[in-house]
């Protein structure tokens, strides 16, 4: 991505980014989760050089904080327009070709992110129905996976909104 895009002053593209009370959410969330696993991370390196063992239920929590800040992340990205991308491409291809490139990769992500709420969806129904617990620590799974559905539904309300905004834009 080149300097000039991050900021939205490329040559007859707008800034499209927006703010909002979402973005304000996503980003107090994706902060406090990844400050959680920053100090169970540390608390478990502390007691591990202290006791010689570690605490058991770090990891499970770790992951899951992970997935959680990894989906919001994401949404935020796609908010803001600074999902990774490669543009060696997309720079050289005028207005209307930049803007085809886009609204393939908006159709793409929108395919990925509802296939992630359809079978995400079935599989923390699955995991729910089937009372299963986590090897860890024994709590049910469908409490971790019911996050992956509706995040990537917040995903695919951000990508719409992007969708919209890259619609409405004029050279």
């Amino acid at each position: 991505m080149s300097d000039a895009h991050d900021h939205g002053d490329d040559a007859g593209e707008p800034d499209v980014r927006p703010g909002g009370r979402l973005r304000k959410v996503e980003e107090a969330v994706g902060a406090a989760v990844m400050a959680v696993i920053c100090l169970i991370s540390f608390a478990n390196v502390v007691v591990r050089y202290a006791t010689n063992a570690s605490f058991a239920f770090t990891e499970e929590y770790s992951v899951f904080l992970l997935v959680i800040m990894t989906f919001v992340g994401s949404s935020l990205a796609f908010a803001t327009d600074r999902h990774i991308r490669i543009t060696y491409f997309t720079e050289r291809l005028g207005w209307r070709g930049r803007r085809l490139a886009e609204a393939v990769s908006l159709l793409a992500t929108t395919a990925v992110f509802a296939l992630i709420v359809y079978y995400g969806a079935h599989f923390a129904y699955s995991q729910w129905e089937l009372e299963e617990t986590s090897p860890g620590l024994g709590h049910p799974t469908w409490i971790y996976t019911v996050w992956l559905p509706l995040l990537a539904g917040v995903i695919l309300f951000r990508t719409g909104q992007r969708a919209v905004r890259v619609w409405r834009a004029r050279r």
